[in-house]
Formats: structure tokens, C-alpha cells, sequence
């Protein structure tokens, strides 16, 4: 079969458009490094973490606005206005972003712990009172989940990603049980978010940042049921993870068996079975 020369060339409007892509992706970058510098100053001056948290909030949603992603949520009055665990599908680096620009800044982030190595954003994190899991070693990561549920029992609201990681194929992952279990523990209402838009503007393969629409939907509340027994977290999580597949429209990876994680190495994929 002869190969068709213009499935092989670039088209001419793809050419055109080549240059103003690269231009807004060093607008995209620029302006990220000079909003993230700012507000690492800021959460280096400023005493208390509350303050810490506002500054965060307002120099996210800045940054979304300038670079061309403008943020839209939905449904935020179903965020109780008391102690919560949040729960979202994860499709970016972006994410994190978008959630702090979203949500009221009571919310700590519960986050991989290889994030707090991470140049700058480790550094963010960390004076934003991060709350950082193991997920390879058994022993360091029960000791954590152990401290997010202490801090949980305090009364702190949280955000998990309960998929721990995102992949390059659209979809649903396996949820992990953390935030189910501190939820049903402490007996807070449990907030499901959908997030939209992230994957295209931020592509998880490595691709440039493009400008384009982001929609955060605030899913309506669950009440965990019993004390925290295995029973009643598989529900908590089966319901919540229903609620954010149905938002999205997007496959569940876990029928579809089609789970291409880049971002990992296979000793992540191995040890997200006993991720909490």
C-alpha cells in the first residue's frame, strides 16, 4: 500500500499555529516561575499558616487567570462549612492548583512524599502544612496514615488524590482507602470533586501547556455510615468513586484494564496495593 504523504507532513495550519503554541507555553512557564517565586516569599515571611494558606489561594487563582486557564466551580456551596475530607480524580500536575485556587484555605493536602523533594514546590508545600505519605515502605506508610488520621481527629478538613498517581490514558483508577478510612473514622462528611479540563491544558505525556477551560464540580455530600469498620469504608469509597465516574464520563480503568501509568516506574504500580 502507498503510504499517504499527507498523513507524514505537518499540515500548513499546524506550521502556522507552531509559534504562537511555543509562545504561550514560555507565557504559560514564565509566568509560574515568576507567580510561584512571589508566593514562596510570601509563605517564607508570613508567621502563621492560615495566612500562609489565603496567600497560596489568591496567587493560584492569579496564576490560572493570567495563563489562560480561567477556573470554574460548581456547586461550592456543598462544601460544609465544618470539618471535611475532599476527595478528587486526578489527571495532571495541574490539579493541585486548581484545587487550592478552589476550596476554602482550611484545606490541607495530603501529597506523595516524593513531592516534598521537589525544588520550590517541595518548599511550598511544606510551609502550606502539607501532610506528606510513604507509599513504597509498609512501615513508614501506615506511621503516616496514622498521623493523618491523628490530625484528621483534630479537626483539620484534608484533600486526597485517591488514585496516588495519574496516567496519560483519560479515565478512573483504582481508588486507595486513606481517605475513606479517615473519613468513616473521625466521622466527617465526605465531599467527592470532579475535575475537568486539566489533562488537556497541562497533558500528563510531557506535552506543552495550552490555554484552554478548567471546571472543578463539588459532588454532593456523603455521610460515611458505622465506626469506621472495613465494611462501611469499601462503600464510602465504591460511592464516592461511582459519583466522581459518573461527572467525569470518562472509562473506568479498572474494567477497561487499560491503566498506562508514565509517570511511574513498575516498583510504584507494585506498591499501590498497599497505599493507603
Amino acid at each position: 500500500m502507498t503510504p499517504n504523504p499527507a498523513k507524514r507532513r505537518p499540515s500548513l495550519a499546524g506550521l502556522a499555529l507552531a509559534p504562537l503554541r511555543l509562545g504561550y507555553a514560555a507565557w504559560a512557564i514564565g509566568t509560574f516561575l515568576v507567580v510561584g517565586g512571589g508566593a514562596l516569599l510570601l509563605l517564607v515571611v508570613l508567621p502563621r499558616e492560615h495566612q500562609r494558606r489565603r496567600v497560596a489561594r489568591r496567587m493560584a487563582r492569579i496564576y490560572l487567570a493570567v495563563a489562560g486557564m480561567p477556573l470554574t466551580v460548581r456547586f461550592p456551596e456543598r462544601i460544609p462549612a465544618g470539618q471535611c475530607v475532599v476527595v478528587c480524580n486526578h489527571a495532571s500536575y495541574l490539579d493541585g492548583i486548581v484545587l487550592t485556587a478552589a476550596l476554602p484555605p482550611r484545606f490541607a493536602f495530603v501529597i506523595k512524599r516524593e513531592m516534598s523533594h521537589v525544588p520550590v514546590a517541595g518548599a511550598l508545600l511544606k510551609r502550606l502544612g502539607s501532610q506528606f505519605v510513604e507509599r513504597f515502605d509498609r512501615r513508614k506508610s501506615a506511621a503516616d496514615a496514622r498521623r493523618v488520621l491523628r490530625n484528621a481527629t483534630q479537626g483539620q478538613s484534608v484533600v486526597f488524590f485517591p488514585e496516588g498517581t495519574f496516567t496519560r490514558t483519560p479515565g478512573l483508577l483504582k481508588f486507595h482507602a486513606g481517605a475513606f478510612v479517615t473519613a468513616a473514622r473521625v466521622g466527617c462528611p465526605l465531599v467527592p470533586a470532579a475535575v475537568r479540563g486539566t489533562r488537556r491544558v497541562l497533558p500528563p505525556d510531557g506535552g506543552l501547556p495550552r490555554p484552554g477551560r478548567i471546571e472543578l464540580e463539588i459532588l454532593p455530600v456523603m455521610l460515611p455510615a458505622g465506626d469506621g469498620a472495613d465494611p462501611s469504608v469499601s462503600a464510602l469509597r465504591e460511592a464516592a468513586r461511582a459519583s466522581i465516574l459518573a461527572a467525569l464520563g470518562e472509562p473506568d480503568l479498572t474494567c477497561s484494564g487499560d491503566t498506562d501509568h508514565p509517570p511511574d516506574t513498575a516498583r510504584e504500580r507494585s506498591a499501590r496495593a498497599s497505599t493507603p
